[in-house]
């Protein structure tokens, strides 16, 4: 196994550890938050994401994984839950991890840290979209970066290779490499712009032209 990769059963835990610390954060707010538009997937609110969330593991239990990752596959889980209300959707979720959580130790790596990057990166635009910063040193954070240090070491490109190696880590690192941050903000906090940028191009995320504060 890669040496950035943390062990399943550890990946698997970040994500059950996510699950309800995200479902406690929306449970704990007015329902008006849920229509709160997500800076970072413009096209969608907080309920819209949270409906991507939930309909990942729901997917993968029903084996609906035909365009995994593509932007029809994610729509498809948010208009299936485009009628629930928010109480509804996280007593789906809730229940749908129940059920989901004795198949994680089944799932392999890396598939199951790039699982909870997503999962993580989303938890964070969440977040952000309703002001209330949070959890930046979970075990969620430490296995979303193992998955971008191991995908960077993959790269044939030595220059973005390279950035596997770098000193900076965590949630800015994280969040730096999955277009989350902007071009000075990245230059900022000590990495290369232009290999960033590159790697970035090889992604589905886009570098913000603002700044995002968060």
């Amino acid at each position: 196994m890669s040496v950035h990769l943390l062990d399943a059963t550890e990946v698997g835990n970040a994500y059950c550890e996510l699950q309800e610390r995200v479902a406690q954060l929306l449970n704990a707010q007015s329902h008006e938050v849920a229509s709160a538009v997500v800076p970072h997937c413009p096209n969608w609110t907080v309920f819209n994401v949270l409906s991507h969330m939930v309909g990942v593991p729901e997917d993968v239990m029903a084996r609906r994984m035909e365009g995994v990752t593509t932007e029809a596959w994610t729509q498809r889980q948010v208009d299936r839950h485009s009628s629930r209300s928010l109480t509804e959707l996280l007593t789906i979720w809730h229940n749908t991890v129940a059920d989901f959580k004795p198949l994680l130790p089944s799932i392999p790596q890396p598939t199951i840290s790039q699982f909870v990057f997503d999962q993580v990166t989303h938890e964070h635009d969440i977040r952000h979209a309703i002001s209330l910063p949070g959890a930046r040193d979970s075990l969620a954070i430490v296995a979303a970066e193992g998955f971008i240090r191991d995908s960077l070491s993959r790269n044939p490109d030595s220059r973005i290779a390279d950035l596997a190696n770098s000193r900076v880590s965590g949630f800015d690192f994280v969040r730096s490499l999955s277009g989350r941050r902007s071009v000075a903000q990245i230059g900022d906090i000590g990495l290369p712009v232009d290999v960033v940028a590159a790697f970035i191009q090889t992604s589905p995320f886009d570098i913000p032209v603002e700044s995002v504060s968060e």
